[in-house]
């Protein structure tokens, strides 16, 4: 067996335990670590929370903890390149070097253009043996929001809806409870729990009047977003009048109604006025905010229009599908993403299916964009 085939099973389950952070870590990456000596896991850990150790200095605490020589000249298998910055933390790969590991083998490279690379140079100037890119597609795709926002300034939008099976989301006068059950229903309470923000149309708000908060376990409190051109999101509406249990934000235009904006702004919702009369534009500048003020994760849930203006800029990254045992018809029931007509298929974005799930007679399903260069 050469040394790859030896490596890949470790870097594998580095990057199972890093998945634990999900949700806990945002806005740093999700990391996992392995020390392993001979064919013995002696150490594991994973980035818990934000502004709590990192996932190699958790690793070394768990070696430790059994036995304080165990780390020297062991193999430190990490999902992303340690750290070489003093941050809220101390460097790992100086940590690393302290704990005398004798080799690091790494999933990915970090993508932040500060400090990419920096960590492989310290590690390797210490005389530590240093292999990169092992499992790389999957630590990847565990780095994927994080290094969307790093990279291009925008958050990981996540698009959601629940439809019947040919395709439709409300009738025609926007009618949608139920499609699903109440245990599809508590799968998107888990997801909206770990996102920094759920956001949705003004028609959406309106015919809905949702509030938009996660119910059960949550590991974040998210910002709660309409995206309401002329700022008419009712003063009695839940999102309006529940501004102390989680932040409320109005994308608006320049051209919305100060008066009602100035009413709602007392009741302590945000409103932020984009740049731009052009919707989609204006769209573009706010999720460049939202990103700027540290959030990765974006959940969309609605409606159609805002859908089909994140499709036309190519911004949906991941989607989970939910389809109910139903079948509604109507040429003019609403579907999940509307917008413009294209003209040929060769037109719609491709995604992964990535997982599914039969819930009762429901089915969970969820995709992850592919990226195809031109």
């Amino acid at each position: 067996m050469d040394q790859l085939q030896k490596d890949r099973p470790y870097m594998q389950h580095a990057i199972a335990i890093a998945w634990q952070g999900e949700g806990k870590v945002e806005p740093n990456p999700m990391v996992g670590c392995l020390l392993v000596k001979g064919d013995t896991i002696i150490g594991k850990g994973h980035h818990e929370s934000f502004g709590g150790p990192h996932a190699e200095i958790n690793a070394i605490a768990d070696a430790a903890a059994s036995n304080s020589e165990a780390v020297e000249g062991s193999t430190a298998y990490v999902t992303l390149e340690p750290c070489s910055h003093v941050g809220k933390t101390g460097p790992c790969a100086e940590a690393l070097i302290q704990a005398k590991v004798a080799r690091v083998v790494i999933g990915c490279i970090d993508p932040n253009p500060d400090v990419s690379g920096s960590g492989v140079k310290k590690l390797t100037d210490a005389g530590i043996q240093v292999d990169v890119s092992v499992e790389a597609e999957a630590a990847e795709n565990l780095l994927a929001p994080f290094h969307k926002r790093i990279t291009t300034g925008l958050p990981w939008i996540i698009a959601k809806w629940a439809m019947t099976i040919d395709g439709k989301i409300a009738t025609i006068h926007g009618d949608s409870q139920w499609i699903t059950n109440s245990h599809s229903r508590n799968i998107v309470q888990s997801i909206r729990g770990r996102v920094d923000g759920i956001m949705v149309g003004f028609g959406t708000a309106d015919a809905d009047d949702p509030l938009l908060t996660a119910r059960g376990e949550k590991m974040r409190t998210s910002v709660r977003i309409v995206v309401d051109s002329q700022a008419r999101l009712r003063l009695d509406s839940k999102l309006a009048t529940t501004t102390d249990q989680a932040p409320v934000i109005l994308v608006t235009s320049p051209s919305h109604d100060q008066q009602h904006a100035a009413k709602l702004t007392a009741l302590g919702v945000e409103v932020w006025v984009g740049e731009s009369q052009d919707p989609v534009q204006r769209l573009h500048e706010f999720l460049q905010e939202f990103a700027s003020r540290g959030n990765t994760n974006l959940m969309v849930e609605g409606g159609g229009t805002l859908m089909g203006s994140l499709v036309k800029m190519n911004l949906v990254d991941e989607a989970h599908v939910f389809v109910g045992p139903k079948m509604l018809g109507g040429k003019n029931s609403i579907t999940p993403v509307e917008g413009e007509d294209p003209d040929l298929m060769a037109a719609s974005k491709l995604f992964s299916l990535r997982y599914v799930r039969r819930i009762d007679d429901d089915v969970y399903m969820q995709y992850r964009k592919i990226n195809v260069s031109d």
